[in-house]
């Protein structure tokens, strides 16, 4: 039996075959459901979430803006949307709202490898806080991040408006209601300007 958690609430569903199911097959169910935004934890859990609010999803964009313009600036990586799915080194598949992979480690992979959900955990992730997300569930995802590569994350809570800094080997910084917040020295020269974000 497979657990689907679908927006929090955990759903038991008999898919044997996603519960032992390969890298591949995990992928051929996820094309089998374009409309469905879908993660995998690394113990096997289908995680299905609902398209974003107009809102929210108008937030995310802002995000994706902000960080392609410093991307396309900087050129020493590539930005990831928040449909890109990566399998992570423990195995889990993940699909940060918005990402950043240094050039030299994704030109390291194959085509193949990039034409899937990458086997990569990216260097710099940033989550989003939904109405129907739970904090303690997007900062252990965020630990999860950290602990499978990424040297930097942010994630920004909406609601209590602080923003949750995230830098390897360093305690999580907790932002309250900041105008702006840095990426470096892990990102040189980023700015992620939250006044469209807010």
């Amino acid at each position: 039996m497979t657990t689907l958690l679908i927006q929090g609430v955990s759903l038991p569903v008999h898919l044997p075959s996603l519960n032992t199911s390969t890298h591949e097959q995990f992928y051929e169910f996820c094309q089998a459901n374009p409309d469905l935004r879908i993660e995998r934890t690394a113990q096997g859990e289908v995680i299905i979430m609902s398209p974003t609010f107009s809102d929210t999803g108008n937030r995310n964009f802002n995000l994706a803006v902000e960080l392609g313009i410093w991307t396309k600036q900087d050129g020493t990586g590539i930005g990831f949307d928040s449909s890109t799915g990566f399998t992570l080194p423990n195995g889990a598949t993940r699909s940060p709202d918005a990402s950043w992979i240094k050039l030299d480690r994704w030109n390291a992979l194959t085509d193949e490898q990039k034409a899937s959900f990458a086997p990569i955990c990216p260097d710099f992730v940033i989550e989003l806080r939904s109405a129907s997300d739970s904090l303690t569930t997007l900062q252990d995802k965020m630990q999860e991040y950290l602990d499978n590569g990424a040297v930097l994350g942010l994630l920004i809570d909406r609601q209590n408006r602080t923003v949750h800094v995230y830098r390897l080997n360093l305690a999580p910084e907790i932002l309250t209601n900041p105008e702006s917040v840095s990426g470096d020295p892990e990102l040189p020269g980023f700015t992620l300007q939250l006044a469209k974000i807010w």
